[in-house]
């Protein structure tokens, strides 16, 4: 599986606190984002794949949410994630 335990808390512990905190918004930004890559690059090889698509639009939803909450309350924590992972904006 393209996503096991030792995976997430190698992502875990390059942006989170520690690699068994789970719970911050820059852990689960950059999981997220891991997993959006993963099941983008699946679709590119599977276009009729409507249920891995429909996974692929909740989880960029959840991101999307997560930046939000992160640019209303923590400007800088947020200023830093995109930085972090290249995203756009």
């Amino acid at each position: 599986m393209y996503l096991n335990s030792e995976k997430k808390r190698e992502i875990f512990a390059q942006h989170g606190k520690s690699k068994e905190d789970t719970g911050t918004a820059e852990g689960q930004i950059a999981l997220f984002t891991y997993r959006i890559t993963h099941l983008t690059e699946h679709l590119k090889k599977n276009r009729k794949d409507h249920n891995t698509e429909r996974s692929l639009i909740r989880l960029v939803g959840k991101r999307r949410g997560l930046l939000n909450n992160l640019q209303k309350n923590q400007i800088e924590r947020y200023r830093a994630i995109v930085e972090k992972l290249g995203l756009r904006k």
